[in-house]
């Protein structure tokens, strides 16, 4: 709690700025925390089951906050909690205020201590699944103080509003507020299954792509748009535009349907390398090189970055490599029909 009564015993001048607080505004830590998470899950239930708490406890908190504020933080009904113009405005305002504060009290404390703490995660799916999951788990058994919490999702999400301490990111990075340090590059590459290629030929130049039924990929507002490096003009790649009667919003899926005979698929090689090496999908235009994907580890800007969010980045760079280790054994070679 805040108290103004700090002032130099014997003298009458406190040794603060002059700024007076409200005599009633009494508030804990743990209730903007609450009030946080309250407003991303939307529901009390939800903070309960997250922070494992009552829902009793949850609510104090936010009755709590609200008296100390002086204002209805949200409007509740038997079957909803909604924030009011209020709330809105106080959760922007306080946000980055008290990841400042968790920042600064992590920083403080890995001085005198080994890691440990939270740090939750952000990842694509199919890099999770594939990849990330062994790599948390070698990270996890190195520092058994530190809790992780992982959540895979092919959306993209908002680090700073979800209160995520470091995301994996695939592609164009489009939020330039957030501070990105290269893992690798990763190639891509058009496959296909042998049946597929045994009933349809496959594609012999770019121009005859479009006439060859494919996967896409509908998470991207592109993803029609198959690109490729051009020699005569490295910055300036060539489009080709694409028609699936297929769509899926999962790049495992789209390996999967490929693997069915459904179409050409294009696909990045952490998620066709060993389907390549088994022989159930192979190269379909192999003298072209699609646009490479870079990924990508992001974490919200601070003044400090903490111990742990340093110590996992540089534990991805050393695990993955550049080239990553699913390029390590070439699959581009496998034998054509």
């Amino acid at each position: 709690m805040f108290d103004q009564n700090e002032r130099r015993r014997g003298t009458g001048v406190s040794n603060r700025p002059n700024v007076h607080y409200n005599q009633t505004m009494k508030w804990r830590f743990d209730d903007l925390l609450t009030f946080l998470d309250v407003m991303e899950t939307g529901s009390v239930t939800g903070t309960a089951a997250r922070l494992n708490l009552s829902k009793s406890v949850v609510s104090k908190r936010i009755s709590d906050l609200e008296g100390a504020l002086g204002i209805d933080l949200f409007q509740r009904s038997p079957r909803k909690l909604v924030a009011s113009d209020h709330a809105r405005d106080f959760v922007e305002r306080i946000r980055p205020l008290v990841r400042e504060i968790i920042e600064a009290a992590d920083t403080v404390g890995e001085r005198h201590s080994a890691i440990r703490g939270n740090l939750r995660i952000a990842a694509p799916m199919s890099f999770g699944t594939l990849y990330l999951g062994r790599m948390i788990a070698d990270f996890a058994r190195q520092y058994p103080d530190l809790e992780v919490a992982v959540e895979l999702e092919d959306r993209m999400v908002d680090l700073v509003r979800g209160g995520y301490d470091v995301g994996i990111r695939i592609g164009i990075l489009k939020d330039s507020s957030l501070i990105a340090r290269k893992l690798c590059t990763d190639a891509r590459i058009i496959c296909c299954s042998p049946a597929f290629a045994a009933v349809n030929g496959l594609p012999t130049r770019l121009e005859e792509l479009s006439s060859f039924a494919c996967i896409d990929y509908s998470n991207v507002n592109t993803s029609q748009l198959w690109q490729f490096e051009n020699p005569a003009s490295p910055n300036d790649p060539i489009s080709v535009t694409m028609h699936g009667r297929i769509v899926a919003n999962n790049g495992e899926a789209m390996r999967d349907m490929a693997i069915a005979g459904l179409g050409l698929v294009l696909l990045p090689m952490f998620i066709a390398a060993d389907a390549l090496r088994a022989g159930v999908l192979i190269p379909a235009l192999p003298d072209v090189t699609p646009v490479p994907y870079k990924i990508y580890a992001v974490y919200p800007p601070t003044r400090h970055v903490s111990a742990k969010v340093r110590a996992f980045v540089d534990h991805l760079v050393r695990h993955i490599g550049d080239p990553p280790i699913w390029q390590m054994r070439d699959p581009f070679h496998a034998e054509r029909p």
